[in-house]
């Protein structure tokens, strides 16, 4: 019966596109549509504490670029570009990807570079990827995010800026107003009481710690054995395949815990995402390539976009970046199975869900930043592979990414299981 049904759609498909199977095409699947064949990521460590604080950026993300090649069942030499997603490092680190790039075992022919779009990082590099092969600048292509925020970062100061920014205001906010105290705007102008920000915290911990039970990172981790420094300082090996941050806790210890940006505030370190070391990567091709080569297709790339928003309450960005994005792609909210919403601070993730009227059992069902971490440049390669494991695992068809961006913008991208 099922043979039959699906012989009557075939022979409606008077010819399929080129490189592509009638069958692909009767589901509405284009030979140019940029899949992803394979993601992983490292496990999320404790910044200055945790596995990975001794650890070099290149060698961290090294390890996450040969596994994805591994997995996609490629030869290194057909990766045409890597594009990394970093913030922390100089010149966003454009030296440490192309250490990694040949640390990981890709030949010198392999082009790379690197940018910054701060907490987006790692899901614009996914964008420049997708954009470069649709254009079809190449074939394949590597998009990566790091961060190894155990190394301390540059903090501006009021004396750095010139005269004129000091006088305008929003340049100045950009710079002065650090993200805790964007945070806090956000709670005060949009009314986001502390009680609701440690429920919602707490529901993160609770998600997170479920999922490590269950098992459901394991597929998208690549344990990475690497060496830390004792308290003596001797160099100890040790293997990282286990987030570090996700721990029990309870309304009543989160309740007593000091606001941490200001003395009346709600934010404070068990509602705020975890300073935390990782990396993530993804292969990415079009889906006749995939074909072609004989990759399984994790899932596929639909669109992407960024919005500016007030820099002093620059949380909100992800209410102002889904719309953008959907309207693109001209999905419905409702559309949506799952979204990877990154956790910046309670206040901020609340306020996007609020304003956006997203049922919360689609939001971050694995929990998300505030109980597994947010290595900056890494964490939008980590949501897209977080995301499409799920979406694998739980037969769902449809997610999105999104984050905050200092300064004040948002990103939000949209992916499907097929």
């Amino acid at each position: 019966m099922a043979a039959a049904r699906l012989d009557t759609i075939l022979s409606a498909v008077p010819e399929a596109p080129k490189g592509l199977s009638k069958v692909c095409a009767a589901r509405g699947e284009n030979a140019d549509d940029v899949v992803i064949v394979s993601g992983c990521r490292s496990a999320l460590c404790k910044a200055k504490r945790g596995a990975f604080k001794d650890t070099a950026p290149s060698d961290l993300l090294a390890a996450t670029i040969k596994e994805a090649v591994a997995r996609a069942g490629i030869k290194p030499e057909q990766v045409d570009d890597l594009v990394l997603g970093n913030v922390n490092l100089g010149g966003a680190g454009a030296v440490q990807a192309r250490l990694a790039s040949l640390l990981a075992g890709l030949p010198n022919t392999t082009s790379c570079m690197s940018l910054n779009r701060q907490c987006s990082s790692g899901l614009q590099a996914v964008a420049t990827v997708a954009s470069a092969i649709k254009s079809g600048y190449y074939k394949i292509g590597v998009a990566s995010g790091v961060e190894n925020m155990s190394l301390k970062a540059p903090t501006p100061t009021l004396a750095s800026l010139s005269k004129r920014l000091q006088e305008q205001q929003e340049a100045k906010d950009c710079v002065m107003i650090n993200m805790g105290q964007t945070s806090e705007n956000v709670a005060k102008q949009f009314g986001i009481g502390r009680e609701r920000q440690d429920a919602f915290a707490l529901e993160s911990y609770n998600k997170a710690l479920a999922a490590q039970k269950a098992g459901r990172f394991e597929k998208e981790i690549v344990p990475i054995k690497t060496s830390v420094k004792d308290k003596e300082g001797k160099l100890v090996e040790v293997v990282a395949k286990v987030d570090e941050g996700p721990r029990p806790t309870t309304l009543e210890k989160l309740a007593k815990l000091k606001p941490a940006f200001a003395a009346d505030g709600c934010s404070h370190a068990g509602n705020s995402s975890q300073v935390t070391d990782g990396a993530a990567s993804v292969v990415m091709m079009r889906r006749d390539t995939a074909q072609e080569l004989g990759c399984p297709i994790l899932g596929v790339f639909r669109g992407f976009a960024t919005k500016g928003c007030p820099p002093r309450i620059m949380g909100i960005g992800p209410a102002v970046a889904i719309p953008e994005v959907l309207k693109q792609t001209g999905y419905a909210k409702d559309d949506i199975d799952t979204f990877e919403l990154n956790e910046a601070f309670a206040s901020q993730a609340l306020y996007c869900m609020d304003i956006l009227g997203l049922d919360a059992k689609k939001v971050n069902p694995n929990g998300g930043a505030i109980a597994l971490g947010h290595p900056l440049g890494a964490t939008g390669a980590r949501c897209v592979v977080t995301l499409l494991h799920h979406l694998q695992a739980e037969k769902k068809d449809t997610g999105v990414v999104s984050m905050c961006i200092g300064t004040g913008m948002g990103a939000a991208a949209v992916f499907t299981r097929n």
